[in-house]
């Protein structure tokens, strides 16, 4: 019995009509797609956001500097950011001095708690602002992931919306061909005329 089921949209039947081979093959489509191109779009959006990421915190590596300070003042209190994950900091003036220069000053952010006197490591762009440091490779890999794993779901939904909208103009038309097939022999059966 099985061998008489599998397939029977494909074989020639006089019940199959054309929507069915149509909706076979999309579904070996849709299959095919979602095995072997959505994968591929996955890794070229992660290798794609990974050269990016990569570029742009190469560019803000060239572009900050990390000094040695100590924290001369708290110019302001603990500022708390629960909903990002971050650690609350607070903003401080620091001193430091590079070869050449005499002693800078900045306003910067340091964790909570760093009282004056203490030395930090802080970042600063090229007008001596604190800044955040650049990404490491474990924020680049983490954004390459996250965007290849976005690419695929997208992917996924592209095809599975495609999908739906085959599958909906095939029943459209089905039900078309019903209406029609029984206008024709619907007056034989009933003995009424339409």
């Amino acid at each position: 019995m099985r061998s008489r089921v599998r397939g029977w949209r494909l074989r020639h039947n006089e019940l199959r009509r054309r929507s069915d081979v149509v909706e076979t093959w999309t579904l070996l489509g849709v299959g095919l797609l979602l095995v072997v191109v959505a994968p591929l779009v996955s890794v070229a959006a992660g290798w794609w956001a990974h050269g990016g990421a990569q570029a742009a915190a190469e560019k803000q590596r060239a572009e900050r500097r990390q000094v040695r300070a100590m924290v001369v003042r708290t110019v302001s209190g603990a500022l708390h950011t629960p909903q990002t994950g971050r650690q609350p900091s607070s903003k401080v003036t620091v001193r430091w001095s590079e070869p050449g220069t005499g002693p800078r000053t900045a306003a910067v952010r340091v964790p909570t708690g760093t009282r004056p006197g203490e030395t930090v490591h802080v970042w600063l762009d090229s007008a001596d602002r604190g800044v955040r440091p650049p990404p490491d490779d474990s924020a680049v890999r983490q954004h390459a992931v996250t965007m290849g794993v976005c690419a695929a779901g997208a992917a996924g939904a592209v095809v599975v919306l495609g999908h739906g909208l085959v599958r909906h103009t095939a029943m459209r038309r089905r039900l078309a061909e019903w209406d029609r097939a029984w206008a024709a022999t619907g007056p034989a059966w009933t003995g009424r005329n339409v």
